[in-house]
């Protein structure tokens, strides 16, 4: 574990400073405005994002994901529209933005990962730390996996007309084939052709090999972005982070002017406040706001722990907290002019394939009162309303044949995550003039959301691992590369036939339940170990000026039950409700819940443990750990614990030329501090100190 020396007094300053030269002080930016205060330890050696911009960059890049495009509008879809995004708001101001700038300070303040910020906070929590890690490395093992059929999905755009634009011929009886005209040209090329999908989770099946490849180009791409920290990684931020903009505010001007945009926002907005009676809709919407801010992953530490100590964090948290949310509503908008465009589409098809039949009855003779008034020998000249007024005083006396074409119905009919992306998305872009175009800009778009996740995820891994482990830290580049190795062979796991069933377990429970516990710790220890006013000093001395005193009670009381409350709400649910998943039934064409089978419970369960286990795993071994050394040795090892970590410290208060001594607390014990640096910057190391590295890493 990598140990802080002691702040030096001010013959060792002395002594430190005339064995450096004037400029490796400059070019460490530990020179202060006051007159040459240093910290000592690694907080000089840490990288530091280039520019604030970079930072920013991150932070919106992890935290607006694949869920913004695919699971939050279905949640608007599916509870309310409107009276959802008022739900959600409400629980963001008062749950989601307080828990993020949390994670802010505490990264930027302690300057270390996860796991060194919680052992700092209480030795007895840095189980917090390995569980954050745990969960961030389940996470991007599937995660990858779906930038794996991005790159499919977008190899295949280069093509006219669209590989999934049409079913394809039986070779053999020269017939359309049956399991595509079944179902639909989307849903046959996503399950047959991209990953040949089993009936059920019980049937693995062999490898697939095209997948396979992706998956090990996808890892690749990570590995090459991130070999270098923050250093690589936050200058692919500049593309990947904003080019999903780009396309997002394409496809809004694009979907406005299709048929069918305005029925789509109409649908998104309506709001049904009766929805907020229900308890589901609200651990849906907690959900939604814990999972689209990051928290519990240990990324938002991380990332913040490379900021200037005297960053502001808390417009920082609000400025990120609003992006996320806007970023949200724009996909929104983007998704429902899309579906509303497919839906209106699907029903004028609807309309046309009845007035065929009505016309075949005419060739027959049939003309009866309920005959329609409109012309049937021209399609296009019928309305959706007045097809719709003619069948609901005559559908019941026409016969099964001829059907209603309800354009509520089909905007009703909610596709949530891969099947949105991959199927309906995909069916309604190949309606689009010029589609392989649009195509490949949409898949591009996703690759780059989910690669700018994946690097915030993988650097809540590699951060605390490298603060925490001095050999680990020494060879950041092998950690990187074996990192991602161990990464691919596990994921091939998901490159099965049957893949895509354990994507939605690792999905469902190896993150959710994990991530609502590590969060509700890191409240608890935050508000009620460390103490909130404490925190809350701690903020004041790094800001210099002191947060609203309503994060206190935010942090100490709303925010622990809101979230203890999400816990037990998903615990009933699993308790209550046998764990289910969605299959394909190749002989029926359609889509299938199942339970999952015995063995597969016990894989959930053992994910859900080993998430979690290292918290009182951590509690027990730091008990163990002192329990021989009574009330003053079992003190003594906390605050040794805690000095190996930087702490923030007002420079403000401090003079050069007087000895360093400790602060106390009221409840006299002395507390952990840092020199801060000088130079309140964005800064990189050296070039002198990369080139060390890589000869450390050749070693």
């Amino acid at each position: 574990m990598m140990e802080k020396p002691p702040l030096p007094s001010d013959e060792e300053g002395t002594r430190m400073g005339e064995s450096r030269s004037e400029t490796e002080l400059l070019d460490l930016g530990v020179q202060g405005t006051s007159g040459g205060v240093a910290s000592s330890g690694d907080a000089d050696d840490r990288p530091a994002w280039d520019s604030k911009l970079q930072y920013v960059l991150a932070q919106v890049g992890f935290s607006v994901g694949l869920g913004n495009v695919w699971r939050f509008p279905y949640l608007c879809h599916q509870n309310g529209g409107g009276a959802f995004m008022v739900l959600y708001v409400m629980l963001l101001v008062v749950v989601g933005v307080p828990l993020f700038f949390m994670e802010l300070a505490a990264g930027q303040c302690i300057r270390q990962g996860s796991i060194g910020v919680w052992k700092h906070i209480s030795p007895k929590l840095a189980g917090i730390g390995y569980s954050s890690c745990m969960v961030c490395f389940f996470v991007a093992l599937y995660y990858n996996v779906i930038i794996a059929w991005s790159l499919f999905y977008m190899g295949n755009s280069f093509q006219y007309p669209l590989p999934w634009e049409q079913c394809p011929i039986n070779m053999t009886t020269n017939n359309t084939v049956k399991e595509c005209l079944g179902s639909s040209p989307t849903s046959y090329f996503w399950f047959r052709k991209a990953l040949d999908i089993t009936d059920s989770i019980d049937e693995s099946g062999e490898f697939n090999p095209i997948m396979t490849g992706c998956l090990l180009a996808a890892w690749a791409i990570v590995c090459l972005a991130m070999i270098k920290g923050i250093k690589s990684s936050a200058k692919v931020m500049y593309f990947s982070s904003v080019f999903p903009y780009v396309v997002l505010f394409i496809f809004l001007v694009r979907g406005l002017m299709l048929d069918g945009a305005k029925e789509g926002i109409a649908y998104m907005f309506y709001p049904k406040i009766e929805i907020w009676a229900e308890v589901q809709v609200w651990r849906q919407a907690a959900t939604q706001v814990f999972f689209a801010l990051g928290l519990g992953y240990g990324s938002v530490i991380a990332y913040s722990s490379y900021n200037p100590i005297h960053n502001n964090c808390h417009r920082d948290a609000l400025m990120v907290s609003c992006i996320n949310f806007m970023t949200s509503v724009l996909a929104s908008l983007v998704v429902f002019v899309v579906l509303g465009f497919r839906a209106k589409n699907i029903v004028l098809n609807c309309i046309t394939q009845n007035l065929g039949l009505l016309n075949d009855m005419a060739t027959h003779g049939s003309n009866h009162h309920w005959w329609p008034w409109f012309n049937m020998s021209d399609p296009a000249s019928v309305t959706i309303p007045d097809y719709r007024e003619w069948y609901h005083h005559y559908g019941s006396q026409v016969g099964t044949n001829i059907t209603d074409c309800d354009l509520d119905e089909e905007m009703s009919k909610g596709v949530e995550g891969t099947g949105l992306a991959f199927i309906a998305f995909t069916e309604a872009m190949a309606q689009f003039p010029a589609s392989p175009f649009w195509s490949t800009l949409f898949f591009l778009m996703l690759l780059n959301l989910g690669m700018s996740t994946m690097f915030g995820t993988m650097q809540g891994i590699l951060t605390p691992l490298m603060d925490n482990f001095s050999l680990l830290g020494r060879h950041r580049t092998m950690l990187t590369v074996c990192s991602c190795a161990l990464g691919f062979v596990i994921g091939l796991l998901f490159t099965q036939r049957s893949g895509n069933y354990f994507v939605t377990m690792f999905d469902d429970y190896s993150a959710t339940l994990p991530l609502i516990i590590v969060v509700v710790f890191e409240t608890f220890a935050v508000a009620w170990v460390y103490g909130a006013d404490r925190f809350l000093d701690d903020i004041e001395i790094m800001l210099k000026w002191r947060p609203p005193v309503l994060y206190k009670y935010l942090w100490k009381y709303v925010c622990l039950f809101a979230m203890v409350g999400l816990l037990a709400a998903s615990l009933l649910r699993m308790v209550f409700k046998r764990p289910t998943y969605t299959a394909w039934n190749h002989t029926t064409a359609s889509e299938t819940t199942l339970e999952y089978p015995g063995w597969a419970l016990a894989m959930l369960a053992m994910l859900i443990l080993a998430a979690t286990l290292p918290v009182p795993v951590g509690y027990f071994h730091s008990w163990l750990k002192n329990r021989g050394m009574g009330p003053e040795g079992e003190l003594a090892g906390q605050e040794i614990d805690r000095e190996r970590y930087t702490k923030c410290n007002s420079s403000d208060a401090l003079d050069s030329n007087s000895q360093h001594t400790p602060s106390v607390e009221d409840d006299g014990r002395p507390r952990a501090s840092f020199l801060p640096l000088g130079l309140d910057h964005y800064r990189l190391l050296p070039q002198q100190e990369d080139v060390e590295e890589e000869e450390e890493d050749t070693m």
